[in-house]
C-alpha cells in the first residue's frame, strides 16, 4: 500500500505546484519580516529583471510575482513569509483590486533603481537609518559625497538619499563636539574638498552641491532626505544671496539682514521661515518643531499616515504603504516640520495633529520628486551621538523603517499620470 501511496502523493504535489504559478508576499500582520521583503523585491528586479505587481492597499501593500523555486528558496533563506497561489487566485486578487469601489491598485515594478547615498567618507556607524535598513534588507547602494556630486556623477543614479548632512556648512552646529575625533575628521574632510573645488568657505561648497542635487531632481531624479538634511537643504537654497553663517564656522560675520534676504522661490518644500544665526543654538531655523513646542514625550509621540486614493493618487499611496497607520514617533536634530512653513503644493503624507506638525512630505520637482522624512532613527526615540547602531534584527516589522523602503522601490514603478 505504501508503495502505491508514495507515487500518488508525489504526483499530487507536483500537480499542485504546476498550478501554483504565482508568489504572494503578504505585507500585513502575517509577514514575519517586512523589511527583508523589500530586499527580495529589489533582488528579483535586479537579478532577474522580472516584473512584480505591487498591490497597493491590498494586505498592507503586498507583492505578487511569478512562482519559481529559486524565488521561493531565497525567501525561505531570508525569512520572508510568502504564499504560493494559482493563476486563478491571482486573477481573483487583481479583479478585486480593479473594482471601481475598491481603494486599491496594482502597480508594475519594472527595473531596480540604481541607488546612491550622499554621505561623508568619515561618517560614523551610528549616523544613518537609511544605510542601516538598506544593509539589513540587502539592497545594494553606492556611497558618494561632495567630490562625486561636483564631478557630475549624480546622473548615473536613479535614487539619491541625503545622509543627515548640514548643507548650511555649519558642521551640524555641533560646536560642543568640536574636540571629538569624528568632528575634527569631518571638518577636515569638508575643508579639503572646499579648497579642491576652488571655494573659500564650506558654505559655498555646500550650496554648489545643493544646486547639483537640485538639477538632478529637475532632470528626473528621486531624492529622499531625513533629519536635518531636509531643512538645511532648503535653508541653503533660500540663503544663497546672503550670508547667514557666523564667523565661528566660516571665518567671517553673518549678514545682520540675512532673514530679510531669504529667497523662498528657490526652495523645495518650505517658505516664510526664519534662520537662526546664533552659532551656539543647535537649531537651524524655526521650521523644526521643538520639544517644548510639541508638548510630547516618548510615551505619547505618534504620527498618523494619510489615506490616499490608490487609483487617483498612486504616488503618495505607494509611499504610505504599511501594516500600521499610526506609527510611533522618533526625534532627530530635525524632528518634524511646522505646517505653517510648508509650501501649498507639497503633499503632507503623515502628521501629528495634536502638535500641528508634518512628519513625512513629498512633491514632484521638475521631472523628478523629493521626499522629506523628519527624525533620525525610527526605532531609537532619542538618538544620541556615539550610540551603537540600531540592530534591525530586533525590529524586522518596523513600520517607521518601512516608509524609507517604500521610497527605495518607488522609482521602479511604471508611472501613471497623477490625477490631482
Amino acid at each position: 500500500m505504501k508503495r502505491l501511496l508514495l507515487p500518488l502523493i508525489l504526483f499530487l504535489t507536483l500537480a499542485i505546484q504546476a498550478q501554483a504559478s504565482r508568489i504572494l508576499i503578504p505585507m500585513d500582520e502575517h509577514q514575519k519580516n517586512h523589511l527583508k521583503a523589500y530586499g527580495i523585491a529589489y533582488w528579483v528586479l535586479k537579478q532577474y529583471e522580472t516584473e512584480i505587481d505591487w498591490l497597493l492597499n491590498f494586505r498592507g501593500g503586498s507583492f505578487m510575482l511569478p512562482h519559481t523555486q529559486k524565488f521561493a528558496s531565497e525567501m525561505t533563506i531570508r525569512g520572508v513569509s510568502f504564499e504560493v497561489i494559482s493563476e486563478a487566485q491571482a486573477a481573483q486578487i487583481l479583479n478585486q483590486i480593479a473594482a471601481p469601489d475598491a481603494n486599491m491598485d496594482a502597480v508594475k515594478l519594472q527595473k531596480a533603481p540604481k541607488i546612491a547615498v550622499y554621505s561623508p567618507k568619515t561618517k560614523q556607524p551610528w549616523d544613518d537609518a537609511v544605510t542601516l535598513v538598506m544593509t539589513y534588507a540587502e539592497i545594494p547602494y553606492d556611497i558618494i559625497f561632495d567630490e562625486e556630486v561636483m564631478n557630475a556623477k549624480l546622473p548615473e543614479y536613479d535614487w539619491l538619499h541625503l545622509h543627515h548632512e548640514d548643507f548650511t556648512g555649519q558642521y551640524g552646529k555641533f560646536f560642543h563636539f568640536r574636540d571629538q575625533p569624528w568632528y575634527i575628521a569631518q571638518k577636515r574632510e569638508a575643508e579639503e574638498i572646499t579648497r579642491k573645488f576652488g571655494f573659500t568657505k564650506v558654505p559655498q561648497l555646500k550650496l554648489a552641491v545643493v544646486k547639483k542635487i537640485r538639477d538632478f531632481c529637475l532632470g528626473g531624479g528621486y531624492m529622499f532626505a531625513m533629519c536635518n538634511a531636509t531643512d538645511t537643504f532648503d535653508i541653503s537654497l533660500a540663503a544663497q544671496n546672503t550670508d547667514m553663517v557666523d564667523s565661528f564656522y566660516d571665518g567671517d560675520p553673518f549678514d545682520p539682514s540675512a532673514n530679510q534676504k531669504l529667497d523662498f522661490s528657490q526652495t523645495f518644500a518650505f517658505r516664510n521661515f526664519q534662520v537662526y544665526t546664533n552659532p551656539y543654538l543647535i537649531e537651524f531655523s524655526n521650521i523644526d518643531n521643538q520639544p517644548e513646542e510639541r508638548g510630547l514625550s516618548e510615551h505619547n509621540d505618534y504620527f498618523s499616515l494619510f489615506q490616499f486614493s490608490a487609483k487617483w493618487d498612486p504616488i503618495p499611496t505607494m509611499l504610505t504603504q504599511n501594516h500600521m497607520n499610526v506609527i510611533k514617533g522618533f526625534m532627530g536634530q530635525t524632528t518634524a516640520f511646522k505646517k505653517a512653513y510648508i509650501k501649498p503644493e507639497v503633499v503632507v503624507m503623515a502628521e501629528n495633529r495634536s502638535a500641528n506638525e508634518a512628519r513625512y512630505i513629498h512633491s514632484p520637482y521638475g521631472k523628478g520628486f523629493f521626499t522629506f522624512y523628519g527624525g533620525h532613527d525610527p526605532e531609537d526615540y532619542r538618538h544620541e551621538i556615539g550610540e551603537d547602531p540600531t540592530d534591525l534584527n530586533l525590529h524586522p516589522n518596523s513600520a517607521g523603517y518601512r516608509l524609507i523602503l517604500n521610497n527605495i522601490l518607488f522609482p521602479a514603478a511604471k508611472k501613471k499620470k497623477q490625477k490631482t
